[in-house]
């Protein structure tokens, strides 16, 4: 028995929901280009919004049986690749970031590794974890410009990140990994609100706040780290 039209439907809405983050980082490219950095930062929490919620939606609505035609997790690749690694580039070789000296080679290795990263075929593995730093290069910069770091720093930074994309150690997929999932992906809405906030608040964000969201991410890597430690032993 075929899907209904209301199901064609909605597997298409699926799908053009996951393509819009490539048009949004369209617009945070050209927003990056004209040296407005919060329509950038706008546009790039957009393609985390949808990035955050396509894969759900796609399970709950059973997509890849309604379209078997349309390989939604290839479109996703293609999509995550333009939003969490190109328009990151582009922000990072436009905005003053890092040194000129070194700012083309740093974001070269930055891409050349994130390409590799996205092309193993165990990037995300089947209990659910991502193999390799998986290329948050959004949320790298957003903090870098935040941070306000001497270019110098924020390529040292971009360096280790960039080499431990080569390094096989897990890491924790935020909304699949099944140990402590409650609590990542609610801690994970919290620190999303406190960026918004900051994000709302860009020209004069607080230092404060500014730490105390950084205390995910600390969150994320020590869960991480805890998982393959126990996976190992």
């Amino acid at each position: 028995m075929s899907p209904s039209r209301a199901r064609r439907v909605a597997a298409w809405g699926v799908h053009a929901f996951t393509a819009s983050g490539a048009v949004a980082g369209v617009l945070a490219i050209l927003a990056t280009v004209r040296g407005d950095v919060q329509t950038a930062f706008v546009a790039m929490a957009y393609t985390l919004f949808v990035d955050a919620l396509d894969g759900t939606l796609a399970r709950a609505l059973e997509v890849k049986i309604v379209l078997p035609a349309i390989d939604g997790a290839r479109l996703d690749d293609v999509v995550d690749f333009s939003t969490y690694v190109v328009v990151p580039a582009v922000f990072l070789m436009t905005r003053g970031l890092l040194p000129d000296a070194v700012a083309f080679p740093v974001v070269a290795a930055m891409v050349a590794a994130s390409g590799y990263g996205f092309g193993r075929t165990d990037a995300k593995t089947a209990d659910h974890f991502f193999t390799g730093f998986p290329s948050y290069w959004n949320i790298v910069v957003f903090y870098l410009h935040l941070l306000g770091w001497p270019p110098a720093l924020n390529a040292a930074v971009l360096v280790l990140l960039t080499v431990l994309v080569f390094v096989p150690f897990r890491y924790v997929y935020p909304s699949r990994t099944p140990a402590l999932r409650g609590l990542t992906v609610t801690l994970g809405g919290m620190w999303a609100l406190a960026c918004l906030w900051l994000l709302a608040t860009l020209d004069a964000p607080s230092r404060t706040l500014v730490h105390l969201t950084l205390l995910y991410p600390v969150y994320y890597v020590a869960l991480s780290l805890a998982l393959w430690r126990r996976r190992v032993s």
